[in-house]
């Protein structure tokens, strides 16, 4: 039997003020604890210094849509007139429907309009939620430009990080007691995994959460879920288990390099006297990263990721400083030594990078005819075109990586200092337009995200050819 008491000294241990519980025993609704403690997240939001955005999510089954409904309607909307509240999910038929059904449940005690056909719920006060969907991404672009006070995304991982982005430039408010924020609830996988893993789940585990705060669902938080339902989640394998079941933020569905293994193909150290041959990978951009990483192959044709140079907003001479200065640091030469640097002796070729394998764009011919691998060679250091044939290259990494689970050993390997490779190819999605292609992604404002190491390592292991020879490179 409910117990207002008892309830409101369950709101207050969570962290939410009195008037935030007040406002739900007005509503009649009754939050479990964990969803307590999404609201009392959610109300950190109206501090000057506190979060702008929350994440609720994990295993299925926690009541998440419940409690973002909850706290939008019930608190939120109740406590600040006029307020205009954005409600978004993949699946238009599914979030209306959702809507409906869960505002017959939440809200009988609160008055308020629904208009089933625009898709608005609209209280006493003028606070409404407008709901809105998608199919496809381009048709978020529709929404953008519009102010809204508050943003709730449902199933956050099935956006982008570019929309996810571009959904925040929504957020704003003339409203003098309002800040504008955005609440999320999501599972694990999907092709917003990593940003989202990035974003809300690394901050939480590290205790170092500023912008936002996730709170955790699992499934046994919700007494009211049905038995059945936990059974059928127990009864899924693999990732479905550990996502759904478990709430493993440390998998994605859809992850395309799904046999990569920290324990595995990660590196703290190796023996350089097994390399016989030394060449590079470069991914270039400017406003995205520039990557350079440095590989070692052996006499077995074993690859090793040994080091990187990343640089953004950088040009051609300070890139060329980095490749240097990364050569120098493995104590390695770059391509043959000029005599007239100096340099009266040859070095081996296992102590000496043969060749920088890139990307077409370093060869597109500019306005006067030059291109910028003619601007580097002057620099001193000469760039090769690489096999850009992105199936080519995904599949000759997905073969090198093997697959340890079916006792296919690996002939790729990366030392852990390679931080930026590391922080990328383990989270690279399909294309579900293309699935023997990677979905790609570009950095984000702040420089997160990205798929420029990928590219950089696609394009040393794809280039094969029959002899390397020496690249002669001026200046070192």
């Amino acid at each position: 039997m409910f117990n207002p008491d008892q309830y409101a000294q369950s709101g207050l241990a969570a962290g939410c003020p009195a008037a935030q519980i007040e406002n739900f025993i007005r509503a009649g609704i009754i939050l479990q604890p964990r969803q307590l403690a999404a609201s009392a997240a959610a109300r950190l939001c109206d501090r000057p210094d506190g979060p702008t955005a929350i994440g609720y999510g994990g295993a299925r089954g926690g009541g998440k849509s419940h409690w973002m409904l909850a706290q939008m309607g019930a608190d939120d909307c109740q406590r600040v007139p006029g307020l205009n509240c954005l409600l978004l999910r993949k699946d238009g038929k599914s979030n209306t429907e959702n809507l409906e059904n869960l505002r017959r449940r939440l809200f009988p005690a609160l008055k308020h309009h629904w208009n089933a056909s625009r898709g608005i719920l609209t209280f006493e006060n003028g606070s409404r939620i407008i709901a809105r969907h998608y199919q496809h991404e381009k048709e978020i672009d529709a929404l953008l430009g519009i102010e809204y006070d508050l943003i709730g995304i449902e199933e956050a991982t099935t956006l982008t990080q570019r929309k996810y982005s571009d959904l925040r430039t929504c957020l704003r408010t003339s409203k003098l007691n309002w800040r504008p924020r955005i609440y999320t609830t999501t599972n694990p996988g999907g092709v917003g995994h990593d940003w989202y893993h990035q974003t809300f789940i690394l901050p939480c585990e590290r205790g170092a959460e500023s912008a936002t705060r996730f709170i955790p669902a699992r499934v046994e938080d919700n007494q009211f879920l049905n038995p059945e339902y936990k059974q059928i989640l127990a009864d899924c394998t693999g990732w479905q288990k550990k996502a759904w079941l478990e709430g493993d933020w440390g998998i994605a569905s859809g992850k395309f390099f799904s046999t990569f293994r920290p324990g595995i193909h990660v590196l703290r150290e190796f023996d350089r006297s097994r390399i016989v041959e030394w060449f590079c990978g470069m991914d270039y951009g400017f406003t995205h990263y520039t990557v350079v990483l440095l590989i070692g192959r052996d006499a077995d044709d074993h690859l090793f990721v040994v080091d990187e140079y990343v640089a953004r907003h950088a040009i051609p001479q300070q890139l060329v400083l980095g490749i240097k200065e990364m050569c120098q640091r493995q104590r390695l030469f770059i391509g043959q030594p000029n005599p007239r640097a100096g340099l009266c002796f040859q070095p081996a070729d296992a102590d000496r990078v043969r060749r920088i394998f890139a990307g077409g764009d370093l060869f597109s011919h500019r306005f006067d005819g030059s291109t910028l691998a003619a601007h580097f060679s002057t620099l001193g250091v000469r760039i090769h075109p690489a096999n850009t044939n992105r199936v080519q290259g995904w599949a000759e990494i997905q073969t090198r990586l093997g697959d340890p689970a079916a006792g296919i050993k690996p002939t790729l390997f990366i030392h852990e200092r390679c931080h930026h490779l590391l922080n990328c190819l383990p989270f690279l999605q399909h294309d579900l337009d293309h699935p023997a292609d990677v979905l790609k992604t570009n950095v984000n404002e702040e420089g997160l995200g990205g798929d420029d190491a990928a590219d950089a390592l696609r394009y040393a292991v794809a280039t094969r050819l029959p002899t390397i020879r020496a690249v002669k490179l001026r200046g070192f």
